[in-house]
C-alpha cells in the first residue's frame, strides 16, 4: 500500500528545490559530464542552494523552519531530511541528463563538505555515512576469525 501520509512544509520545499535542479539538466542523448551537486547550507536565513563543480548556482529556496537554527545538531537533521527527499525522488534523480555517477554532497555555509548525501549511478546506489560505519572494525574482526582458523 503506497504512503499516503502527507508531506511536511520542510519536506515540501526541500522536493521543490531537488525538481528545480531535475528540471535544470533534462534526460538528454549527450549526457552533460558532471562530478556532484552541491547542497550548501545557511541555517541563519535558512537558505539552501545547490551549486554545480564550477561553484555556479543551479537554484535556491528557503526552508522557513531553518531560520536562526542554530542548535548542534542542524546538519545532521537536516542530512537525514535531505537523505529521505533525494532516496524520494530516485526515479526523477536517475533520469537526469548528466553523466553517471554523480552525487549530491551536504556542504555548511562556507561550502565545507559535510556529508555525502547520495550518488546516482547507473545502478543507482544510495551513499549513507551510516552504512559505512565500523566497516574497516567488521572486516578486520573478520579477517582475524579466518586467520584463527
Amino acid at each position: 500500500m503506497p504512503n499516503t501520509s502527507p508531506i511536511s512544509p520542510v519536506q515540501a520545499t526541500i522536493r521543490r528545490a531537488l525538481n528545480k535542479v531535475a528540471e535544470k539538466f533534462p534526460p538528454a542523448e549527450e549526457m552533460l559530464p558532471l562530478t556532484d551537486l552541491y547542497i550548501r547550507l545557511k541555517p541563519e536565513g535558512g537558505e539552501l542552494l545547490v551549486f554545480d563543480d564550477d561553484d555556479n548556482e543551479v537554484t535556491r529556496c528557503v526552508v522557513e523552519d531553518w531560520i536562526g537554527d542554530t542548535s548542534e545538531d542542524f546538519y545532521d537533521r537536516a542530512a537525514v531530511l535531505l537523505r529521505d527527499e533525494l532516496a524520494a525522488m530516485q526515479k526523477t534523480l536517475a533520469g537526469m541528463g548528466l553523466l553517471k555517477p554523480f552525487s549530491f554532497v551536504m556542504q555548511d555555509e562556507e561550502g565545507e563538505n559535510l556529508a555525502d548525501l547520495y550518488l546516482v549511478d547507473s545502478d543507482r546506489i544510495v551513499l549513507d555515512s551510516e552504512l559505512m560505519k565500523g566497516l574497516d572494525k567488521d572486516l578486520d574482526s573478520f579477517l582475524r576469525s579466518l586467520m584463527e582458523r
